[in-house]
């Protein structure tokens, strides 16, 4: 059980963490990026597909690949993916009401934007809950997995590992957060991040998206319930129907 009181900074991914994978705002993001391939590379539908899942198996993002092999701006490509329809989206008070309780600051760190970010959080009632955003473009454009975005992280935002958890639907991205001292835990969303990617999707080998954590020796805590999850831990335990294992 985590014990509040020992943490003073909380991190949360953003898409298919704070909200319901089951909104499929990826399914719009993923559309925009094939789209953006096919314009700006002038290849066709099929030749823009290989090339999205290509280069975010290899670079991390897609929007990497770009970067790297044919020098794209990265913010025209950020705005164009992310000027989506959130509609889907609905305020969350459950989940609004979990985050503000928790004692000290509250971040979200993400590979998208600081626009999509709000947006999104807009949409489900929680911006101001939020003590702050660390988006692609202050991680110099350099996605998690790596390394470097999340040593940035921590040197902005003055974090103390060891007084960090971080919440994240993507195993892999739980990783270096372990590593560095942080308390991890994995939304098991099911998301389906670009879909019939080679490697398995369910645990995040072979750099793909990940839900189940399981057996996965740096995830401590798993939950498919944000809400309920974050309300256990406080001692609100107004949830019933659980399935999240604090």
């Amino acid at each position: 059980m985590i014990d509040p009181a020992g943490y003073d900074t909380w991190i949360f991914d953003l898409d298919n963490t704070l909200y319901s994978a089951e909104c499929a705002l990826f399914a719009q993001i993923h559309v925009r990026m094939r789209e953006y391939i096919i314009d700006n590379l002038n290849v066709d539908a099929r030749q823009a597909e290989h090339l999205q899942r290509s280069y975010y198996v290899k670079h991390g993002t897609t929007m990497n690949g770009l970067m790297h092999h044919h020098n794209i701006a990265p913010d025209h490509f950020l705005d164009y993916v992310h000027d989506i329809d959130v509609s889907a989206l609905v305020p969350n008070q459950p989940l609004r009401l979990a985050i503000d309780k928790l004692p000290g600051r509250k971040l979200i760190f993400t590979n998208g934007s600081v626009r999509h970010a709000e947006n999104v959080t807009n949409a489900i009632g929680i911006t101001d809950c939020f003590d702050g955003v660390f988006d692609i473009r202050a991680a110099d454009y350099v996605p998690k997995p790596h390394r470097a975005p999340y040593e940035k992280f921590i040197t902005q935002f003055d974090i103390n590992p060891a007084r960090a958890a971080m919440f994240e639907d993507m195993a892999q991205n739980l990783e270096i957060p372990h590593a560095l001292g942080m308390t991890t835990i994995l939304i098991d969303s099911a998301a389906d991040w670009i879909a019939n990617e080679p490697g398995d999707k369910k645990s995040g080998r072979g750099g793909i998206a990940a839900s189940s954590g399981d057996n996965e020796d740096h995830i401590h805590h798993i939950t498919d319930d944000l809400p309920r999850f974050l309300a256990s831990i406080l001692g609100h335990n107004t949830y019933n129907n659980t399935t999240s294992t604090p």
